[in-house]
């Protein structure tokens, strides 16, 4: 079940007075009231100050089948711009980037969560996605992918309300932290992705 924003803000302000073992957290924290009497069933993020693009000159091709390749390194193919308050991000027409939510997250063992662009941006071109989950112990800034496909460029700037956060509860009975290459991270991460042992074979001749 999606939680609403009045049950959000009770579990916020409930990790701010308790310190509780296993908490919420938001930093930084929203504005509690504004959302409370929102009765939206989301939150707000915003965009953060990092973003990660493609060289696209040092690999003209991905192949994730070449492991030992090191054009397929996360350091060859992308490149790492921060974007200060105040300046611009100008993301050009069918132009792809790495982003990152403003706000550190945590999520406690019982909670799991979606994030989805806002549908105002998408109405001008921006697409935003991130993964199809925020697994329940994840901590850090999320990784937002973010595309152009308008017909005209478009300035992002940090800080901009960029994507909203759903939250559903899940049943859990451990409290044991799920492990990710994605937790802890402040900036924006392309993660590791190669072929199993299953589709190697498939891929074979």
């Amino acid at each position: 079940m999606i939680i609403k924003s009045n049950k959000i803000v009770q579990r916020l302000k409930r990790t701010q007075k308790n310190h509780k073992k296993d908490p919420l957290a938001i930093v930084p924290l929203p504005n509690l009231t504004e959302l409370e009497n929102s009765g939206a069933a989301s939150i707000d993020l915003r965009l953060g100050t990092w973003f990660l693009t493609f060289r696209q000159t040092r690999c003209p091709i991905l192949d994730i089948y070449k492991t030992n390749d090191p054009r397929q390194n996360e350091s060859e193919l992308t490149k790492t711009h921060y974007v200060r308050f105040g300046d611009q991000f100008v993301l050009h027409p069918n132009n792809f980037v790495l982003g990152t939510t403003l706000e550190w997250i945590r999520l406690p063992n019982d909670l799991a969560g979606y994030v989805i662009g806002k549908s105002s941006w998408g109405r001008r071109g921006l697409i935003i996605a991130t993964a199809a989950g925020v697994h329940p112990g994840f901590t850090g800034c999320l990784t937002l992918e973010l595309t152009n496909v308008g017909v005209t460029p478009i300035i992002i700037k940090p800080g901009l309300l960029i994507c909203q956060l759903f939250l559903h509860n899940v049943d859990s009975d451990t409290d044991d932290i799920g492990k990710s290459d994605f937790i802890g991270k402040r900036r924006p991460v392309l993660g590791e992705i190669k072929p199993d042992e299953i589709a190697k074979i498939l891929a074979t001749d």
